[in-house]
């Protein structure tokens, strides 16, 4: 959520951010409510300044009060309670309006829709074909759609065998890296309230694309994502500038309804309702971010570059943005069955957006307070990851060669 006072000295920036973000709100409409708020409070607190003078005067009375005096007390409390009352809806009003404005975009963010996402870089030699990994897990009975379909639905899967022990050893290889580049690792919970929900911003441009499952009877939704818990876990609090960055990693179960998704690449693995995945998160301070974002990027290309996965990486267009980041970077694989690339991971600078929502604060030495800026980035997303192993490494004579940085967590073999 984005400062009120903020909106209103950087005007022509939130009406950017707004209108290449895609999101229809109207600046005039909430700056109008905020003036309304204004006008009100002030009315509140010169009613409060007069209820306590009114009463400092009775105080001071011998005996029995005069009457306008009491008269006057009881108008005043009337008249405040009426006003605190407006206020109090104003103020609400307000809040839902703010929740609806985006984040600003950074300048070198590229302008335009999905396709006018900029290359930043690219490595790794792009194979000339592939299997289709659906097709091959099946062939090696190591997927289960259709009993997963039965239990709980279209999308939903069972891992078997070796593909299972593949993920595992995905996990463990990605915890290595990511306490080694200095992150702590977490479990975290898999729900989380509307309040940390809506703090971290997940704001779908419309309402049929919202994501999230919720549970019926409760305020509290499945995670999508550890960035949820992640976020919340300093909810309400004040870091020390002395302590930041503070780099958590946090392992969990996703849960998305992938609504929106229609036209998008669904084939097997690549896209379900479940998957397990590994995610990076950072809290610091504002002049940290920016390095902090480059410092998640570098952590995803070399985990891929150690699984000899080919990919590029990508400057996001701000059409393409949600509504938290100030600025992403996704990282695509080569797909060699498809011979095009396909999303892998992303890595956000989300800036103060997060921490002001859930009033996550900085204490500087010199006692001065700042909203802290929050980062999140892919290490591993299990289901996904599987898919480009499983096409860039399956063999002529049916056997999947292991990349050479699992082989310590699949009994050192050479293939499976």
């Amino acid at each position: 959520m984005l400062d009120i006072n903020f909106i209103r000295e950087n005007r022509d920036a939130v009406a950017r951010a707004i209108r290449e973000k895609r999101y229809k709100v109207s600046l005039d409409t909430l700056l109008k409510l905020d003036d309304d708020r204004r006008a009100v409070l002030k009315i509140v607190e010169d009613l409060r300044q007069q209820k306590n003078a009114n009463a400092a005067k009775l105080k001071g009375v011998k005996g029995k009060p005069d009457a306008s005096l009491i008269a006057a007390g009881k108008e005043i409390k009337d008249q405040l309670s009426q006003k605190e009352a407006e206020l109090s809806e104003l103020s609400s009003a307000l809040k839902i309006q703010l929740k609806s404005v985006p984040n600003v975009i950074f300048d070198d963010v590229p302008l335009g829709g999905e396709e006018d996402s900029v290359e930043v870089k690219a490595w790794g030699e792009k194979k000339k074909s592939g299997v289709d990994h659906l097709d091959y897990a099946v062939s090696r009975d190591w997927v289960d759609f259709e009993r997963g379909a039965k239990v709980a639905g279209a999308k939903f899967y069972y891992l078997k065998g070796d593909l299972a022990l593949l993920e595992n050893a995905l996990i463990q290889y990605g915890l290595k890296k990511v306490t080694e580049a200095g992150f702590t690792f977490m479990t975290v919970p898999d729900l989380v309230s509307s309040n940390v929900l809506e703090g971290c911003g997940f704001n779908p441009r419309t309402s049929d694309q919202s994501d999230e499952y919720f549970v019926e009877g409760e305020d509290l939704a499945l995670i999508a994502t550890a960035e949820m818990p992640l976020t919340g876990y300093h909810m309400d609090e004040i870091l020390e500038a002395k302590d930041l960055p503070l780099c958590y990693a946090g392992l969990s179960a996703c849960f998305r309804k992938e609504a929106g998704a229609y036209g998008k690449h669904t084939r097997g693995l690549f896209r379900v309702h479940q998957f397990n995945k590994l995610e990076m998160y950072v809290f610091c301070l504002p002049e940290q971010s920016k390095e902090m974002h480059e410092k998640i990027l570098s952590i995803e290309e070399n985990i891929w570059q150690d699984l000899g996965i080919p990919y590029r990486v990508i400057n996001i267009a701000a059409g393409d943005l949600g509504s938290p980041a100030a600025k992403k970077y996704d990282i695509e694989y080569w797909s060699p069955a498809d011979q095009t690339y396909r999303e892998l991971t992303s890595c956000s600078n989300c800036t103060d957006f997060q921490a002001r929502s859930l009033n996550i604060r900085v204490r500087r030495p010199d006692g001065s307070l700042a909203v802290a800026h929050t980062l999140n980035g892919t290490a591993i997303s299990l289901a996904r990851t599987l898919v480009a192993v499983i096409e860039n490494y399956a063999q002529q004579d049916g056997k999947l060669k292991v990349p050479d940085v699992l082989k310590p967590y699949l009994n050192n073999k050479e293939e499976i």
